[in-house]
């Protein structure tokens, strides 16, 4: 499912969709999170959007539970990505925007989005050479940040 930049009332239609096709109601909670990843540009763990809608919204009646399934469900209908940082779990983001790429720093887990029409433009004659219809992909580049590098240079 495509959604690059689509408007919210037509992502809230989707989402909406979602749910009822998986026998699940439409909430407040849900709408709000959706609303969450909507407006704010990043990447959120389960935890750390949880605890940022309760600050927004502390009369909500939101559990952690609610925000992991909901997440998960996101994910398998493809409204969100995630980046898996193993054992530590995974952050999301609304996949709402054109296709990009991340840098990760592997020191304060900081990630940088970038697009590079060479890569894509080579990973998609990689995949014509192997006879390999390409439907996607996500490229993690992992590392030290400049600010992290700056910082073990200066304690040096």
């Amino acid at each position: 499912m495509n959604i690059e930049n689509l408007e919210y009332d037509t992502l809230l239609d989707k989402f909406k969709k979602v749910l009822r096709d998986n026998g699940l109601k439409f909430t407040k909670q849900r709408e709000i999170l959706l609303q969450t990843l909507y407006h704010n540009d990043g990447h959120f763990t389960p935890e750390r959007l949880y605890v940022y809608i309760k600050e927004l919204h502390p009369e909500l009646n939101l559990g952690i539970a609610t925000v992991y399934r909901t997440l998960n469900l996101l994910e398998e209908s493809e409204l969100v990505t995630s980046i898996s940082f193993g054992a530590q779990g995974k952050k999301f983001e609304l996949a709402n925007k054109p296709h990009h790429d991340h840098m990760i720093c592997r020191k304060c887990g900081k990630i940088i989005e970038f697009e590079d029409n060479t890569i894509e433009k080579r990973q998609v004659s990689i995949a014509k050479e192997h006879g390999f219809k390409l439907t996607g992909h996500m490229m993690q580049l992992y590392g030290i940040c400049a600010e992290c590098d700056k910082e073990a240079k200066g304690a040096k």
